[in-house]
């Protein structure tokens, strides 16, 4: 078993609700859940997320913590939240990072795999 090994898993929807499409306002939110498989205890410092819409719009965002928390992880445990992004485009992508710090001192990144944001296709 890897001393630093965090996995991260996203799940995406459209939230047609709070969109606007006549605006070019299109809302997804993403459940996002992370599970510490290493054998050392961490914590989630800062996140790190780059969003692209279809115009290749690229938006990045970089901050503390997630939701407003920094959530410690011990040796198979996962932590859970949902969150939104807000596109210009009925398509798009995110991908990025969480920066960690284990019990031991060690520094690492948990890389998010790139997930799509799109509206579910629609039947005429």
């Amino acid at each position: 078993m890897a001393k630093h090994h965090i996995d991260v898993s996203v799940k995406s929807a459209y939230v047609e609700g709070q969109s606007a499409p006549e605006s070019n306002r299109y809302v997804f939110a993403y459940t996002v859940r992370i599970t510490n498989h290493g054998s050392v205890a961490a914590k989630l410092r800062t996140r790190h997320w780059i969003i692209t819409d279809a115009n290749n719009k690229v938006q990045e965002v970089h901050g503390p913590g997630v939701v407003g928390e920094q959530p410690y992880l011990p040796p198979g445990k996962s932590f859970e939240y949902t969150s939104g992004a807000i596109l210009e485009t009925p398509f798009g992508s995110m991908r990025g990072s969480y920066q960690m710090v284990a019990d031991d001192g060690v520094e690492f990144n948990a890389d998010i795999p790139a997930f799509v944001l799109t509206i579910p296709r629609t039947l005429h």
